[in-house]
């Protein structure tokens, strides 16, 4: 691609409205009574309507290609999600549950997210946001688990790397649960420096501080493990002094969230103490980023289940990567400090506490 279009500057113009990826398969992927439900999707454009969508421009989700898929996924593991789907569904472990409509549904939750990358990295928006179901961070290269199926900002970051001519890609995860499936796709990259803030103890059980990555891409893995109760201070003390100083030092040429609302105070799924501004804050932080690079940021949406919490939560999140502007900082917290020790080992960072 034209070095210039990732000239700083080509997405702080302000002209082109911030998009919204959806598509009706969302909806027609029937996981009965779960936490992952249909009606996540209504409760997010209700509010996002009632806000007259942000300011969003409505795109519908292509699906993804089978070369994009298959860029993270094994054809036979592919096969086989298309074939419990063309069967009536079925369970795909103890928490993940396919349906008649969950391939299609997928492929549109995947594809959204390529659409949106080629979108960003086109120039044609500084912002946007794929809101698609089933979630994917959780999904491994040839495992559905954690209610994924395919690993969504996984496919689109490869395929940002492979079709689009980047060679930087920072993903920032603050899904409550690790993001085991981009963490191990991405393991031993130097061309996705990953970074998950989650609540531990708390499914799947991985993420320590300690995993860092391996090989060539050791450094390149950031996981930032948070303990029950964690609210503000810990959250966003993570993002300011650890996760963005890491970021920055990466130089990305794409800025890409996991987007999951289960930290939530209200969420059912885990026990951490954040609220609709708290996402608006990491937003604004992480756009800023994008900003001061003259790159542009998608998120793609994760966890959320308390359908209120998930809709503010949603809608605030739009509202901070539309107008970005910078937070004002926050006191860097002892958990932050501790985590700077040992990302700083690879990455410059300042002094945290």
């Amino acid at each position: 691609m034209s070095s210039a279009r990732l000239a700083r500057g080509d997405y702080r113009t302000g002209i082109a409205a911030p998009l919204y990826f959806r598509h009706d398969s969302s909806l027609r992927h029937d996981t009965g009574p779960h936490p992952e439900g249909a009606g996540r999707i209504p409760a997010i454009e209700k509010e996002l309507e009632r806000r007259g969508w942000c300011g969003y421009e409505r795109r519908e989700a292509p699906q993804v290609t089978r070369e994009q898929l298959t860029a993270v996924h094994p054809p036979d593991y592919v096969d086989e999600i298309r074939a419990v789907s063309e069967s009536g569904g079925g369970a795909l472990d103890p928490d993940t549950v396919a349906s008649a409509g969950s391939y299609e549904a997928a492929l549109h939750a995947a594809g959204g997210a390529c659409a949106m990358v080629d979108a960003l990295v086109g120039g044609e928006a500084p912002a946007a946001f794929s809101a698609l179901r089933p979630p994917g961070h959780h999904a491994e290269p040839a495992v559905a688990m954690g209610f994924c199926l395919f690993a969504n900002v996984a496919i689109a970051a490869r395929h940002a790397l492979d079709s689009l001519g980047l060679e930087r890609v920072f993903v920032l995860d603050w899904d409550v649960h690790h993001g085991n499936g981009t963490n191990d796709i991405f393991h031993a990259s130097r061309e996705v420096l990953f970074a998950s803030i989650h609540q531990s103890p708390l499914y799947p059980g991985t993420g320590p501080l300690r995993d860092a990555g391996e090989g060539q891409g050791e450094g390149y893995t950031i996981n930032l493990p948070v303990p029950p109760g964690s609210g503000d201070d810990v959250w966003l003390a993570m993002v300011e002094h650890v996760v963005l100083p890491a970021a920055r030092a990466f130089g990305p040429q794409l800025v890409l969230v996991s987007a999951g609302f289960d930290a939530h105070r209200d969420d059912p799924l885990a026990s951490c103490e954040l609220t609709a501004e708290s996402f608006a804050f990491m937003a604004r932080q992480v756009r800023a980023l994008a900003d001061d690079l003259g790159v542009p940021v998608g998120a793609a949406l994760e966890g959320g289940y308390d359908l209120r919490a998930l809709a503010t939560s949603v809608a605030a999140t739009l509202e901070a990567l539309r107008d970005g502007g910078r937070p004002e900082s926050v006191a860097a917290h002892p958990l932050a400090a501790r985590a700077a020790a040992e990302v700083g080992r690879y990455w410059p960072l300042p002094r945290a506490g």
